[in-house]
């Protein structure tokens, strides 16, 4: 990234992309020139027209391409110091790494943590991992909702994360799950095709709905590995990553995934938290891809928290 001028913050400025930010999201790149600049902020300057690249108007979604030139308008940046993690969770996350090669690695991402700042959260499992590391540079692959847990890809540096971002655009990514759900799933539905929308609100909060007219393609592949009294254990492989597609696709058959405060039934989970299932059980299980020519196939633990709900769950179907 090159500045054509040296002017300072306050006014406009034009950047030439390089090699090392082709490629990335408008919007990503915007939100990483100017830190402390909220999202809605950035959004709102593309959508006004006033980011164009190469003298034109421009979409967020817009890909950078070598040599644009990038017009940045003036936008007040909230100067903040550099964020500190508390030390038990920078170490408790270094301790979750299942896998670490010189590029990447795949952290079991424990549920309740978010895996970046923002709405109100001071810091996430990223800023966690470049303080143990001690590495600016690492970056998010991809994302999982705060309270899922799992396997969370993250690569050592930008270019690292670009290619293996475009290995999960090429959906080459092997992404499977495995969730508690409410119900008895039906052993006749294995495959949910169903469009969703997304950034639509709903009582004041983001929801994602079927949308089968302007939805964006969703795929789900689901099997029951057991059932319960009350309640069905999936494996889920996703053919594409939409946002809260699995608890979406799941609650479309009445089987919302349990804990899901925003899908789900809130008497089905408070009756599930009185067994101590106390979460949403949601998790990132296995992950394969390819890197440097070689198949990498990761799996991430579910831990002591499904333990304990699955020896309940099996107590009461006795």
């Amino acid at each position: 990234m090159q500045n054509s001028t040296d002017r300072p913050r306050s006014s406009v400025r034009h950047h030439t992309i390089s090699s090392e930010d082709e490629g990335q999201r408008l919007d990503n790149w915007l939100l990483r020139v100017a830190k402390g600049v909220p999202k809605s902020h950035v959004y709102k300057v593309v959508r006004s027209g006033q980011v164009r690249i190469n003298g034109g108007r421009v979409k967020v979604s817009t890909r950078l391409k070598l040599g644009d030139v990038v017009r940045v308008p003036p936008m007040q940046i909230a100067e903040r110091s550099s964020v500190r993690v508390p030390d038990k969770l920078c170490r408790s996350l270094m301790e979750s790494v299942v896998l670490e090669a010189e590029d990447y690695l795949v952290v079991n991402k424990p549920a309740g943590v978010a895996v970046h700042a923002g709405s109100g959260l001071a810091f996430g499992v990223i800023d966690a991992l470049r303080q143990g590391f001690n590495n600016p540079s690492i970056e998010l692959v991809h994302r999982l909702d705060r309270a899922t847990s799992g396997a969370l890809l993250v690569a050592k540096n930008r270019k690292v994360a670009r290619a293996l971002q475009d290995q999960f655009r090429e959906r080459s990514v092997g992404k499977h799950y495995l969730t508690l759900v409410h119900g008895h799933w039906p052993y006749s539905v294995s495959t949910i095709d169903a469009p969703l929308s997304s950034n639509k609100e709903h009582a004041g909060e983001r929801r994602v709905t079927i949308d089968p007219v302007n939805g964006k393609p969703s795929l789900s592949r689901f099997a029951v590995l057991e059932r319960f009294a009350n309640v069905s254990l999936l494996q889920v492989t996703l053919e594409t990553g939409r946002t809260h597609q699995i608890r979406v696709h799941t609650a479309s058959q009445g089987c919302a995934v349990v804990g899901d405060e925003r899908y789900g039934n809130n008497q089905d989970n408070a009756r599930l938290r009185r067994l101590g299932l106390r979460r949403m059980f949601l998790h990132s299980h296995r992950l394969s891809f390819t890197w440097a020519g070689e198949a990498i196939d990761c799996i991430a633990p579910v831990g002591s928290e499904w333990d304990h709900a699955l020896k309940h769950l099996k107590s009461e179907s006795s």
